[in-house]
């Protein structure tokens, strides 16, 4: 599953020209902002307020699909609380287009109740072990969020080697996964909306 790293060629170009638009104006912001990564920006994004909408979900779910299938991953999933809007559209769409995706996402902490899983979304049979695994994101900065949940994907067996995220901020994710063995492959570049 190894790619380039970095915006991948457009399948579909005017949807996720679309998309872009709709994340400049539900997710964008220009301001000064501290990241979950502790750095400062300029740009703020916080897609879930495109990512709950159905428009902004279908056309995330489209523009991912089409990387998913030529990927070849056997499950997909990533870190709560980002990931989760795009793994929930991403199984829809796909089952509607008759090429279903498994999907899962990992918690950020084990659950104090019930079965107590980090990993969740699989039937009790179902295991990550030997299984490719595609690592999502809305967003990648410095790529700390897709390394929690490749370490849990790894953790419970699951090989992985590709992170797929919206927008790539440019702020050293690709160079922080790379060291952990991992592509990352984006949509949009932080630039792109410059």
């Amino acid at each position: 599953m190894t790619p380039v790293a970095g915006p991948q060629a457009d399948p579909d170009r005017k949807g996720n020209e679309e998309l872009r638009d709709l994340i400049k104006q539900r997710s964008f912001r220009r301001g000064k902002f501290t990241l979950s990564s502790g750095r400062q920006s300029d740009l703020y994004f916080n897609l879930k307020s495109t990512m709950m909408t159905p428009r902004g979900a279908l056309l995330c779910a489209r523009a991912f699909l089409s990387r998913i299938e030529a990927l070849g991953a056997d499950f997909v999933g990533g870190l709560e609380m980002g990931a989760v809007p795009i793994l929930g559209s991403v199984a829809a769409l796909s089952e509607m287009e008759g090429k279903p995706v498994r999907t899962f996402f990992v918690r950020k902490t084990t659950k104090a109740h019930g079965t107590r899983e980090l990993v969740e979304g699989l039937a009790p049979a179902e295991s990550l072990a030997g299984a490719r695994i595609l690592v999502v994101d809305d967003v990648a900065s410095t790529g700390g969020s897709v390394l929690e949940a490749v370490k849990a994907v790894r953790a419970a067996g699951g090989v992985v080697d590709t992170a797929l995220v919206i927008i790539d901020r440019q702020m050293g994710a690709a160079e922080s996964l790379r060291g952990a063995g991992i592509g990352l492959l984006s949509i949009f570049l932080e630039n792109d909306f410059r």
